[in-house]
């Protein structure tokens, strides 16, 4: 592994279910962005449903530890119709929240040069020239790149990064293969940019808190995603 990552893989935590199993708690702040629902109009059409919306309509509370089935009900909900038709996605930050989230962070780096990590646990899926860092549960590929590939790093039509920094190390992004959420490390001021910002639905978070499907205290547990463990 390349000594110049070391210090994600001395910094974060094995694998404990909170934000530092995630992003390296080297930071002075962190935050949640929530990947959003969305409705159908047309086959083409798309409209973005944030997990605010969804919480009003069902009577539940947004903060930061909110879970999605906590908000719906169940982890198995397929659609709620006139709400939402698409549940946001899995392990992957889609392509427009990346791009609006790529613009904040590009203005807190000195750098251009960004590192895109990928799970090589994705099927078939494999990187010419790409290192390997091995995080807990995780062993990515990693390549360098610019912080304006961030929508398609590796070439794949709609695959974003499951992690990506800044290499001067100003701040990290990490989706895991298992949530429906992003969680991002930087400065202070970088982190109220993120939250400020029109075009994304973000909320601070510390990096102790916890990243399973049981997290969210404050609204209705719904059942337990059962055989599938699925962390959200």
């Amino acid at each position: 592994m390349n000594a110049a990552h070391r210090w994600i893989t001395d910094a974060i935590h094995p694998f404990e279910y909170d934000v530092a199993s995630l992003v390296p708690p080297v930071f002075e702040g962190y935050a949640r962005v929530f990947h959003p629902a969305h409705q159908v109009h047309l086959p083409e059409t798309h409209y973005a449903v944030s997990w605010k919306a969804v919480a009003e309509a069902n009577n539940r509370i947004a903060h930061p530890a909110m879970e999605w089935g906590s908000l719906v009900g169940s982890w198995d909900l397929p659609r709620q119709l006139g709400l939402w038709d698409d549940p946001p996605d899995t392990g992957r930050l889609p392509v427009p929240t990346t791009e609006q989230l790529s613009r904040v962070l590009k203005q807190y780096s000195r750098t251009d040069t960004v590192m895109y990590a990928l799970w090589n646990g994705y099927g078939g899926t494999e990187i010419a020239n790409a290192e390997i860092i091995e995080l807990p549960q995780r062993p990515m590929y990693v390549i360098t790149g610019s912080i304006d590939d961030a929508t398609e790093p590796f070439g794949i039509p709609g695959r974003t990064a499951n992690s990506w920094w800044a290499s001067d190390r100003q701040w990290y992004v990490a989706t895991d293969i298992d949530l429906m959420t992003t969680y991002v490390g930087a400065s202070a001021q970088c982190i109220r940019a993120i939250l400020n910002s029109d075009a994304l639905e973000a909320m601070p978070v510390r990096s102790d808190q916890r990243v399973t499907w049981d997290a969210d205290t404050i609204n209705p547990l719904p059942d337990s995603p059962g055989a599938r463990s699925r962390g959200r």
